[in-house]
């Protein structure tokens, strides 16, 4: 049997907490949602995926955004990643990565082209 994606139970430990947060029992959610307790029990463990209609639904019946079951998640790289893309990745989440994007993006096509080289002859020279 497969292991549960971290993904899934942060999103039922997020579950559960906005649950216990308004002293509902799995049995209360449960039935706002048209379900067994048992299902939010392995939605709250994560064993079980959680439906986007499903989690709009708990989202709404909870009273919170659906993004707040997420938090904590956008620092995390996507799977699959090779080392050089996770780095990438990594560095475009900083603020530094993000506003060396803002700008890199406002320059001409032809700027962008003779920023690359001297990044890239400047990486040459670092490995001398």
């Amino acid at each position: 049997m497969s292991h549960p994606h971290f993904i899934d139970v942060q999103v039922g430990k997020r579950l559960r907490a906005f649950r216990e947060a308004q002293g509902l029992s799995q049995t209360d959610l449960a039935s706002a949602l048209g379900i067994t307790f048992q299902q939010v029990q392995k939605y709250e463990s994560g064993h079980n995926r959680i439906s986007a209609s499903r989690l709009h639904a708990a989202a709404c019946f909870l009273k919170v955004p659906v993004s707040d079951f997420f938090e904590g998640l956008d620092d995390i790289a996507p799977e699959g990643l090779s080392e050089s893309e996770a780095s990438i990745w990594a560095f475009t989440r900083t603020s530094e990565g993000q506003r060396l994007s803002r700008y890199f993006s406002q320059l001409s096509t032809p700027m962008r082209r003779s920023v690359v080289s001297v990044v890239k002859a400047l990486l040459a020279e670092q490995k001398e």
